[in-house]
């Protein structure tokens, strides 16, 4: 049975459209939110979506999930977010919609949330002033730890409004060329054992408990109290498309950091969750037997 470690989840819920007309629920902390979910916990997804056909799907997919939709608000001014998710040489590249529900969150109803367990958030729905407000309110009365996910799309975000959400955090995840951007260092080098003395420097620099560094096809590592663990890539047989692994990755890790699982366990979990996401297209799974089955494995191992 898992520990019931609370987990509120802030930030953006979208719509992920692919080239060939195909559109799929999406958004990190929506992604993260589901995930967890999945796994048999009961997270707070707090977000905004319009007054339109795509909130209502929303709303609805959450409904049916069993993910709690009372902290999702509705705006009948600005439409449900959306994105264009194109390929090169199979990366994902995305044109987000400005003007979106998700930029302008609302801090009603905070006072009836839990300040203890873990929040999660992101960075892209910060770009604008309301909702970073909200989340400002929401943190203000947090009395746990707080997970920081970076996600940084051009233009929205800038050195001076992301390195103040790394400091309010316990815990940071990037990619390595996030690393490089918001490193006083420029980019991170190469080797491995340079790249260790960036992430070490890093963390320190900005009293983090964890910093979790993510390296696509050469797996990932985590920094906690000057010691790293690294794991190499998970056997993929076929990647479908890249969208959304991070987010699975963040909500296993999560999920290890709520059941205190050792930080080997959470790595290499994470790993193996985000592997199963690229055989698949799209960022979410709607078969909770899939979850069923890594909780099992894990359980087991």
């Amino acid at each position: 049975m898992l520990q019931r470690c609370p987990i509120t989840i802030f930030g953006e819920v979208l719509f992920d459209c692919f080239p060939d007309g195909t559109e799929v629920l999406g958004g990190a902390p929506f992604n993260v939110a589901w995930h967890l979910r999945g796994f048999g916990l009961a997270p707070i997804f707090i977000s905004r979506v319009g007054t339109d056909r795509r909130g209502d799907a929303i709303r609805s997919a959450m409904t049916s999930w069993g993910l709690e939709p009372s902290c999702l608000q509705a705006d009948a001014s600005h439409p449900t977010g959306r994105v264009a998710v194109t390929f090169e040489d199979d990366e994902p590249h995305y044109a987000i919609v400005q003007g979106s529900a998700y930029d302008v969150i609302q801090s009603e109803g905070f006072q009836q949330l839990p300040a203890s367990g873990l929040l999660y958030h992101g960075t892209l729905a910060l770009r604008h002033s309301a909702s970073a407000a909200a989340l400002a309110a929401l943190k203000g009365r947090h009395r746990g730890q707080i997970f920081l996910d970076v996600n940084l799309r051009s233009p929205w975000w800038s050195p001076e409004s992301v390195l103040p959400l790394v400091e309010d955090a316990d815990h940071v995840k990037l990619n390595t060329a996030e690393l490089a951007l918001l490193s006083s260092e420029g980019l991170a080098a190469a080797d491995d054992a340079s790249l260790s003395s960036s992430v070490d420097r890093f963390a320190r620099r900005h009293n983090l408990e964890t910093l979790i560094l993510t390296r696509g096809a050469l797996g990932a590592l985590v920094w906690r109290d000057g010691r790293i663990v690294s794991v190499g890539p998970a056997a993929c047989s076929h990647v479908v498309d890249t969208v959304g692994a991070g987010d699975g990755f963040s909500a296993v890790f999560l999920l290890g950091l709520g059941q205190r699982w050792p930080l080997e366990e959470s790595l290499e979990h994470a790993r193996d969750f985000a592997a199963e996401l690229v055989s698949r297209r799209g960022a979410t799974i709607d078969d909770v037997s899939v979850y069923e089955q890594f909780l099992m494995a894990w359980s087991s191992s």
